[in-house]
């Protein structure tokens, strides 16, 4: 494991089994997380993307399986970890926040108790030490009057607010990794860039590494400084966040970017991406995004492109990758 990456996920292979059979939900993903740094994983839903996230702290579901591949924290091979171990990294080594806070937050406890308890768990300390820590850590996120506010119950909140307790709880104990699991879904554009802002300053404040799992790209262009774009289970373009914007080289990449709005005000449509994700049984032979391509050619479908080599500065799966500036 290189000295520089806190996270290496190699040729990670995860099924699902299900009534209609096993399913190959993510398909050789490799990824690396430079310290200090957030990196974007994006695709849209169905992409892979939330249960690459989960299989790190191994949170998968009961009836998913992790087929092959290596998860490394820090040189440490999780997929390999006692369950021991893995309750003494949650949360203090690795935290986690979650799409919707108000299914993550225990709706029975105060919320300024289930930040305490996060301290209490991986630190030695009484449960007044532990609340005051709670205290302090609510209003390090923004939270006014955080003594008060800790006494209040989860449904008392704003989604905004409960989204900024999550994130107390992830951070609380400094971890080294956090993933962001879609963190800012169904707030209104203010709050978002306020939770994008916070989540900014706490990599800052703790140095934290960030995984950060998103559909948008534009929340990318505002957080992370390195890309990696799913599509099907599978790795299509992986580049700093610079060059994917200045010129993306997979026909998904650019596709994802033409269908955000153009933030200079410019009227007119936006670009959708005709067709949908297929199902993990459905999909076509070769390349798994052909179907929606307007590059396709008969080679497309011959064989499945890997991620490999260099193209703009990007590493990209595709038979016929873009040139500068190409278009649909």
């Amino acid at each position: 494991m290189a000295e520089s990456a806190v996270l290496e996920i190699e040729d990670l292979v995860i099924d699902f089994h299900t009534p209609r059979g096993r399913l190959r939900a993510v398909d050789g993903v490799s990824l690396t997380l430079e310290r200090g740094r957030t990196l974007g994983l994006v695709g849209e839903s169905g992409s892979g993307k939330s249960v690459t996230s989960l299989a790190i702290p191994r949170l998968l579901a009961p009836n998913a399986e992790i087929v092959s591949g290596r998860i490394l924290f820090e040189g440490q091979d999780l997929l390999r970890a006692s369950e021991r171990q893995l309750r003494s990294l949650r949360g203090a080594g690795i935290s986690m926040i979650f799409q919707e806070p108000m299914t993550s937050l225990n709706p029975l406890m105060r919320v300024g108790d289930q930040v305490a308890e996060v301290v209490r768990l991986h630190e030695s300390l009484s449960r007044a030490d532990a609340r005051r820590r709670a205290s302090e850590m609510l209003g390090m996120v923004g939270i006014a009057d955080p003594e008060q506010r800790a006494r209040a119950w989860p449904h008392e909140l704003s989604g905004g607010m409960r989204q900024r307790v999550m994130i107390a709880m992830a951070v609380v104990c400094r971890p080294k990794l956090l993933i962001a699991d879609e963190p800012t879904t169904a707030l209104d554009v203010t709050i978002e860039r306020q939770i994008l802002a916070l989540l900014g300053e706490m990599r800052e404040r703790f140095g934290m590494s960030v995984l950060l799992i998103t559909h948008d790209l534009g929340v990318v262009a505002q957080e992370a400084e390195d890309v990696a774009i799913l599509y099907s289970g599978r790795l299509v373009e992986r580049a700093s966040a610079s060059t994917v914007f200045a010129s993306p080289a997979h026909p998904y990449t650019r596709l994802l970017l033409d269908s955000l709005p153009d933030l200079r005000g410019r009227s007119g449509r936006l670009a959708a991406i005709p067709g949908a994700i297929p199902e993990p049984d459905a999909r076509p032979g070769g390349c798994r995004f052909r179907d929606r391509c307007w590059k396709a050619a008969a080679a497309c479908a011959e064989n499945e492109p890997v991620l490999a080599g260099q193209v703009g500065g990007s590493a990209v799966a595709c038979v016929f990758p873009l040139a500068a500036g190409e278009r649909p």
